[in-house]
Parts: C-alpha cells; structure tokens; sequence
C-alpha cells in the first residue's frame, strides 16, 4: 500500500470530531443498551458512561428526550414495576432498527471500545501520553507564534508520516 493510500484509508475512516457524539449515535446506543435487557434510565446513564470512560456521565437531560425519541418511533416501551418506576423495553421494532443500523451501531461501539481501552489499559500509557504529548505540542506552537506556511505543511508532514509507520507496523503485525 502506498504512502498516499494509508493517509487517505487513515483520513477517510478517522474524521476530525468536534463532538463526543454525531447525529443519531446517543440514540443507536441507548436502543442498543435496551436491546441488551430492559433497563430504567439510570442504568442507561451507567452503561453510556462506562462505554464512553473518560470521566464522562450523560445527563438526564440528554438521555430522557433520547428515551423520549425511542418511544415515539416505536422503537422501544415502558413498562412500569415496583414503585411505579419506568423500565425501557426494546420493541420488535426496534430489533429491526438496531439490525437495519448494525454498521453504524459497530462503528460507534469500536471507537468507544479503543478509546476506553487506550484510556484505561496500563500498558497502552505510553501511546496515550505521546498522543498528549503531540497534541500539547501542536497546541503551543499554534498558540505562541504565527506558524509560517512551510512551517504548518511540515509539522503536517510529520504527522502523516507518523501515521503511515503507525498502518505499516499494523499491517506488518496482520502480514506475518
């Protein structure tokens, strides 16, 4: 594979993210989450937030209007029990959803899934710091100077250079 192919594979699967969610993943996942056994929303809090790690909890101002959604789509039912509290049931529905949405719903649980493991694996400490390291580096450079054109394609450069290597080791590994 050429260098020029590994950057587009890398750019075309890895968009730059402004937000720890896109349109419609919070849904696929609490669905998803529902889909695993009936749930009352604050499990459904519980299973987002130790998908997602990294200290991050949804509110209940994000997860109810999603429940609210799902159950206006048919996609998902409450049924009330002790106490008269609200458990999410996953609807026949829904099952149909959830297989319709099956590579999306993959894509979302493989990002959650590496994140977390990069985050809490000891030994992927190193990459996580260097990958801090990078982003600190870059950070202070943009914010201290005025970066040259020539300077920015190097620094670009650099950094697909490093991704290449990074596919290489990878298909290196897969190859043998």
């Amino acid at each position: 594979m050429q260098n020029s192919e590994i950057i587009a594979e890398i750019e075309g699967t890895n968009k730059p993210r402004k937000r720890l969610f896109e349109a419609g993943e919070m849904k696929l996942l609490v669905l998803y989450f529902i889909s695993q056994n009936p749930k009352y929303s604050y499990d459904i809090i519980k299973d987002v937030s130790a998908l997602v790690g990294g200290n991050y909890k949804p509110s209940t101002g994000t997860i109810c209007p999603t429940i609210n959604y799902l159950e206006e789509q048919q996609y998902s039912e409450v049924h009330f029990v002790e106490d008269e509290r609200k458990q999410y049931h996953i609807t026949q529905k829904g099952i149909m959803h959830l297989q319709e949405q099956q590579q999306i719903l993959d894509k979302v649980l493989n990002r959650f899934n590496t994140r977390n493991q990069i985050q809490n694996n000891v030994d992927y400490l190193a990459i996580k710091t260097a990958m801090e390291n990078l982003k600190a580096a870059l950070r202070q450079n943009i914010q201290n100077e005025q970066l040259s054109s020539e300077s920015i394609t190097e620094i670009a450069q650099k950094i697909d250079q490093a991704a290449v290597e990074i596919m290489q080791l990878a298909q290196q590994k897969v190859n043998k």
